[in-house]
């Protein structure tokens, strides 16, 4: 077995110097070592929580300033704060792929720039392969650097996914492109503002090579202003209780996340514990699922992660690069830790969990291989993979996988306006996996988001885009069923009102392949779109490109997540409340769940239940 570059094998460094004296020049960067200062535990507490607060500050900016449809409704943005030398210390909401692995940028850019580096500067990237470590080209990346005293503590990060990338089609997610330079214009870490002066021309350069060069321009200072808006935010809190103490928190706070996280590890058993999961396809090589496979080896404290098993990178659109890898990796694992650390996570989370790939695999891909649907495929199957071996060895803790994503990215010209448009929206995803002692969460989007992108609202897509909505709603018995079951499956249909338009299934998934259910829970059901234009209704399958008529109707059926534990275990009152809900039928609520009840008076008949359940 090949093993990856060192770097990938081995923890991401915490707090050891990465670059020798970077920023010499303009200032110097500070080390994070033990001080005199040693704040006391309400200090370390506020101080701790005003960096998460400034980084929910930063999203709200973004979010009441952006125009694009993915970023200002869907919240599809992730920031943070990380130190001079790239270790994590601030990630309170985001997309995992988008901004667990930036600490590997902020070290790039440290490296590349060097003494380059000044108040005021922001720096743009969107290149997964070149030192921006970006997921896929359409999510950009602003960083910038904060100073105190002259002295560089900080970058602060905000990545959102842009309207547009430019590429071979609206959007960025073409299955078959030659390579990645098909995909979109490639941003390597560029300095695009310089002491507080936006560089304009190189702006322009950028924005000319996308298709809504007005609509990303918006999107982009909307962005800047959060940067600089957690600029001005630490640079006050540091005024406020002075550098060393902050540090300090920092300090304490990343020491008692390690300590709270391996604790967590020393709980599992030692021994290894293997899961895999697959997406349908590349795009390229069609109904040939693409495998990720992971190894997790626990020894005391310590949890290893190996990936290296998993299928070659591919031709199609699905590759992750390694940072986008970890991301998901890590948020797999944090799901299965105790939900009381949820608002302490940082570099102490990281330290005692190691990541290993091989390069040239699917989970480590290597230039120039396409990733514009990465972030979902083969993001998914890592964090899928991940769950399903950590359920074996935490069953007190197993999550069920969540319902495949089911997006489509149309586009076309709005009659209303003459104007042309991209639709891209999470609102036809299912909804999440169980977990143990829980139903899934309903309406939620894919796992890789984890919550922290949005469904968009009905009137606002039928105002800003020419397609209207038909109906919108819950779906029974299209659920991983289990002790706990799944969330609820999903039936969409809209009408393209506007001009005949493309569409591309892009990282959709779940066709063939389904999410694992947990502990003897059942998987998700296999999912469903369909182009119905009068009386003909054609399938469309995931990772394929089509055309939709004017007067077209897109249909989608989108399944719910994974069950935990059999289902004919599940409270009988909570059965016979799903079928009051509407969520499981009465045929279900016997064969499946082993639940009888009476269809006049909807309520449980005990003694046929009773043994329905004792035959078995």
């Amino acid at each position: 077995m090949t093993k990856a570059k060192k770097v990938n094998v081995q923890k991401m460094p915490a707090r050891k110097p990465a670059v020798k004296k970077a920023a010499a020049k303009k200032a110097t960067v500070h080390k994070l070592v033990a001080r005199k200062v040693k704040a006391d535990p309400t200090t370390v507490a506020t101080v701790w929580h005003s960096m998460q607060t400034i980084c929910r500050e930063m999203r709200h900016v973004i979010d009441r300033t952006a125009q694009n449809f993915l970023i200002s409704q869907l919240h599809d943005i992730s920031v943070g704060l990380w130190d001079a030398k790239g270790t994590t210390i601030a990630v309170a909401v985001g997309l995992p792929p988008q901004f667990l692995g930036s600490g590997f940028a902020v070290k790039s850019l440290v490296e590349k720039f060097g003494d380059d580096i000044a108040p005021g500067d922001i720096f743009l990237t969107n290149d997964p392969y070149h030192g921006g470590h970006c997921c896929h080209l359409p999510d950009w990346a602003f960083f910038r650097p904060i100073f105190y005293k002259g002295e560089l503590l900080f970058f602060t990060m905000a990545r959102a996914h842009q309207q547009d990338t430019g590429g071979s089609y609206p959007g960025g997610y073409f299955p078959n492109g030659f390579d990645i330079h098909a995909e979109g214009v490639i941003i390597p870490p560029t300095k695009v503002v310089k002491a507080g002066r936006v560089r304009t021309d190189v702006l322009e350069l950028i924005w000319n090579n996308v298709r809504f060069p007005k609509g990303v321009q918006i999107d982009n200072y909307a962005m800047l202003a959060a940067c600089k808006r957690s600029d001005e935010r630490m640079v006050a809190l540091l005024e406020k209780y002075g550098k060393d103490t902050v540090l300090d928190c920092v300090e304490q706070m990343i020491d008692r996340t390690e300590k709270a996280v391996r604790e967590e590890i020393r709980r599992i058993p030692d021994g290894t514990y293997y899961g895999e999961a697959a997406t349908d396809d590349d795009g390229t090589e069609l109904d040939v699922p693409v495998w990720v496979r992971v190894d997790i080896t626990v020894k005391g404290d310590e949890m290893t992660l190996d990936f290296s098993k998993s299928d070659a990178q591919r031709k199609g659109f699905i590759n992750s690069i390694y940072a986008a890898t970890y991301g998901n990796a890590f948020a797999a694992v944090i799901l299965t830790i105790d939900p009381a650390l949820a608002d302490y996570h940082n570099e102490g989370t990281m330290i005692p969990v190691h990541i290993v790939t091989k390069p040239g695999s699917v989970v480590h891909a290597q230039y120039p291989a396409t990733v514009g649907a990465s972030p979902v495929n083969v993001g998914i199957q890592i964090m899928e993979a991940v769950l399903d071996a950590l359920s074996k060895a935490k069953p007190e803790r197993a999550v069920a996988a969540w319902g495949k994503h089911r997006g489509d990215y149309v586009f076309g010209v709005d009659p209303r306006s003459g104007e042309r448009y991209v639709r891209t929206s999470f609102d036809y995803d299912g909804s999440s996996g169980a977990v143990t002692g829980f139903d899934g969460y309903q309406g939620v989007s894919c796992i890789t988001a984890l919550g922290a992108v949005s469904r968009g609202d009905v009137e606002e897509m039928e105002i800003r885009l020419p397609w209207r909505l038909l109906k919108y709603e819950m779906v029974p018995d299209f659920t991983g069923a289990g002790r706990w079951r799944g969330g609820p499956g999903i039936y969409w249909a809209a009408v393209n009102e506007g001009s005949d338009s493309g569409i591309a299934t892009g990282s959709s998934d779940g066709d063939e392949v389904q999410g694992f259910g947990a502990l003897g829970g059942e998987p998700s059901p296999q999912s469903r779109t369909y182009i119905v234009q009068g009386e003909e209704k054609k399938r469309l399958k995931p990772h394929r490109m089509d055309t939709v008529k004017h007067g077209a109707v897109v249909e989608k059926f989108s399944s719910g997540g994974g069950g935990v534990g059999n289902p004919a275990e599940r409270d009988p009152e909570a059965v016979r409340e799903d079928v009051e809900n509407e969520l499981v039928s009465l045929q279900a609520a016997r064969d499946v769940y082993k639940v009888v009840i009476d269809p006049s008076t909807q309520r449980i008949d005990e003694s046929a239940t009773r043994a329905l359940r004792g035959a078995r």
